[in-house]
């Protein structure tokens, strides 16, 4: 091979290395908005629903758009929570651990795809162990929409194949809204039962809620498995969304935004509450059971990241109120 041509297959190499360098650069962007890229769900039961969201927040002035997500195994299948985020907007990709076709170790590299603002690919990892021995009837603990200050409980059977003496020796909570109770209910030939009784306490607070409880056991392979749970918790009076995000907004220029306060019987807005005056309402004297307030954010002169509470006050019993957040980035263009 002669001199000139070594020469050129060295400076092709150097080139193809220098830009595969500066693509990994230019996708750092995107990986810094995630909290994390990698999640380990440790030991499952076989059938059980098993998620994590890997959660992420735009940090930067332009919208962001997830255009698609795709998984390297049919084990995990992901979807996107928020396709655009607006500035400080956060999200999250949902990973979900196929338990119901797969066994054994498995795992997946999830690839999120994003076109906006600038193309970029993050690559998300989970791992963990479907484990035959443990089959859970129903899968996990879903309460569904329940009234803030109501009670409400689900059971869910717990069936173990495999040596006789296996126990489950504790139960860790995550959620202090949780209450828990364990009973063994058959034990022979290798096979134990147990019924597990999930209670919502009826302090929990308004939202969404998604928790796992932890079974401890004695078996040494394999010391812990989780049981998911989900409920809706439905205050009397609710706004939506609870977060409102203005996204970046130059300064002097005015952006609106809707939202929705609800309850079950017809009420009045009496008032609204916040500690910024670049915030304006559209509110009805009508007594209804759903509002549509317009919001309107001004941006100020001075450039920087806007947080405000707003507290919608209404003629429901006890004055009832609720409470959102808004968010705005205010840009001060250059002059020339």
């Amino acid at each position: 091979m002669s001199i000139r041509i070594v020469i050129r297959t060295a400076l092709v190499a150097v080139v193809l290395a220098s830009l595969c360098t500066q693509v990994v650069r230019a996708q750092d962007w995107a990986q810094k908005m995630f909290e994390t890229t990698y999640h380990d769900f440790g030991g499952v039961a076989r059938g059980s629903v098993v998620e994590f969201p890997f959660r992420l927040k735009n940090i930067y002035q332009e919208n962001v758009h997830i255009v698609s997500v795709r998984s390297s195994c049919g084990c995990t299948s992901p979807k996107i929570e928020k396709e655009t985020l607006k500035t400080y907007e956060e999200g999250a990709i949902i990973a979900a651990f196929n338990t119901r076709s797969f066994t054994g170790q498995k795992g997946a590299t999830i690839t999120v795809t994003i076109d906006q603002p600038y193309y970029a690919e993050v690559q998300l990892k989970v791992s963990g162990y479907i484990r035959t021995d443990v089959v859970l009837n129903p899968p996990g603990v879903e309460f569904g929409s329940v009234e803030m200050g109501a009670k409400d409980e689900k059971k869910i059977a717990i069936q173990y194949a495999g040596r006789s003496d296996w126990k489950i020796t504790g139960i860790q909570p995550h959620s202090d809204f949780l209450e828990t109770n364990l009973v063994e209910t058959g034990r022979k030939d290798g096979q134990v039962s147990y019924e597990l009784t999930v209670r919502l306490r009826p302090d929990a607070p308004a939202g969404y809620m998604k928790e796992q409880i932890l079974l401890n056991t004695n078996d040494q392979r394999s010391k812990e498995f989780p049981v998911d749970v989900q409920a809706r918790v439905v205050a009397p009076l609710t706004a939506s969304p609870s977060s409102l995000f203005f996204g970046a907004v130059e300064s002097g220029k005015k952006v609106t935004r809707q939202v929705v306060i609800q309850a079950k019987q017809p009420f009045r807005i009496t008032g609204v509450r916040s500690d910024d005056t670049t915030l304006e309402f559209g509110l009805s004297d009508e007594a209804k059971t759903v509002h549509l307030v317009p919001v309107t954010f001004t941006g100020g002169e001075h450039a920087g990241k806007i947080t405000r509470k707003i507290v919608i006050e209404t003629d429901l019993a006890g004055d009832a109120t609720t409470e959102l957040t808004a968010y705005a980035q205010v840009i001060v263009p250059a002059k020339n």
